[in-house]
């Protein structure tokens, strides 16, 4: 087959040759001559490199790579997922059978999702789907709350997706419990100051002795007032930078040596009971001003709510590739029910006795914070009628961060 090719080549070029000298001998211009003959003899060629001799072998198709299956895409996706079939559960994925139970697949979906909101919603008209939400709570545990996407894809066939919102829920209260207490801080100090301008603009101006005493007590309000807004901007200024570590290095007892004699300016008497057993350390990744914060409110907490005349310890050593910082005082203590909500904001356990000796209920939170922008750990223990302990791990310059 090969060799026919040939020969039909060889003829078709010499018939190009033979057409262009025969329009030489009839007079034509040598250069259209030329051009004709080189034309054909292309054409020629082209013609024949477009045959594919059937002797050679074609190469061999490549293999198309194995698809993945439906419920291999499913189980890739993080949260729970279903395909239902008119009221049944076609399909589920990994995330909704560990939700829901294995025993999913092929149930009527309204006992798959035993939620009363959920099974109107998946047995109703599939026109409702398109652009609606439903929201769940209690599927999966008390407090969990889920939103329920629901699309129609065909064949009576939908996706019903569970996104959980438990965290953002979460995450709300917070933040509506946060404008409800510091509103209620600000509010109370500020009836007070109102109150006794009031008094004072009637009647208790003329006298002397009144009119001091009042005014002491508004002076004292409004430091009340200050302490609260500044460690609100101190808290929210620690949160916006908690993801930063600290770059600098800090001497640690240096620096409780350092806060221990402002504090026992501040406290007169009472700083007499406080007891340092500071360890040379290595120094700490850290933020001084910051951790100059934490020590002042964790002594300045367990001189304000430990017993007069009993000591404040303050030990600092190192443990490990840690610096351990330890404040005890043999207060009255702490109920264990407290113990894992102290760090909240505007958590009191005493909510009376916390604001008559000037407390925010914003100083404990604001040591977490701090805590864990450094990468340590705070651990806060105590025994009703013994004092509580807390302990700040901080890790050294050459250390690791607490896990």
């Amino acid at each position: 087959m090969a060799a026919a090719s040939g020969i039909r080549t060889l003829v078709a070029a010499g018939v190009a040759i033979a057409g262009a000298l025969a329009g030489f001998l009839l007079g034509a211009d040598i250069n259209a001559v030329v051009v004709a003959a080189v034309a054909g003899l292309a054409a020629v060629l082209i013609a024949a490199a477009g045959e594919a001799p059937e002797s050679l072998p074609r190469p061999p198709a490549r293999a198309r790579p194995e698809q993945p299956s439906v419920q291999a895409l499913m189980d890739a996706l993080a949260g729970p997922v279903l395909v239902t079939a008119g009221t049944r559960v076609a399909r589920a994925n990994a995330a909704a059978r560990s939700l829901l139970g294995e025993h999913i697949v092929g149930q009527d979906v309204r006992i798959a999702i035993r939620h009363p909101a959920a099974a109107e919603r998946l047995v109703g008209d599939s026109g409702d789907d398109t652009g609606s939400t439903t929201h769940l709570v209690g599927i999966g545990g008390r407090d969990q709350r889920w939103e329920m996407r629901v699309r129609p894809i065909g064949d009576g066939r939908r996706l019903v997706q569970l996104v959980d919102e438990t965290q953002i829920h979460a995450a709300e209260r917070m933040r509506v419990d946060f404008v409800a207490n510091a509103s209620h801080e600000l509010r109370t100090p500020l009836a007070s100051l109102r109150g006794f301008a009031e008094t004072l603009r009637e009647e208790a101006g003329e006298d002397p002795q009144l009119r001091d005493r009042f005014l002491g007590i508004m002076l004292a309000e409004t430091r009340r007032m200050q302490r609260l807004i500044d460690e609100l901007i101190s808290l929210s200024r620690i949160e916006a930078g908690k993801f930063r570590a600290p770059d600098a290095t800090v001497a640690l007892d240096a620096l409780v040596r350092e806060v221990r004699g402002a504090l026992v300016d501040l406290h007169g008497g009472r700083g007499a009971d406080l007891v340092l057993e500071v360890a040379e350390v290595p120094p700490v990744m850290g933020d001084r001003a910051q951790l100059s914060q934490v020590i002042h409110n964790l002594v300045g907490n367990a001189m304000a709510y430990g017993r007069p005349g009993t000591p404040v310890r303050v030990e600092l050593e190192a443990v490990g590739e840690m610096v351990r910082l330890q404040i005890i005082d043999q207060g009255e203590g702490i109920a264990p029910q407290h113990l894992p909500r102290l760090t909240e904001r505007f958590y009191r356990v005493d909510a009376g006795r916390s604001r008559s000796i000037g407390g925010t209920g914003l100083g404990l939170s604001i040591v977490r914070h701090i805590v864990e922008r450094h990468r340590g750990r705070l651990d806060i223990t105590s025994t009703v009628g013994v004092g509580t302990t807390v302990t700040v791990l901080l890790p050294t310059a050459n250390g690791d961060a607490v896990s």
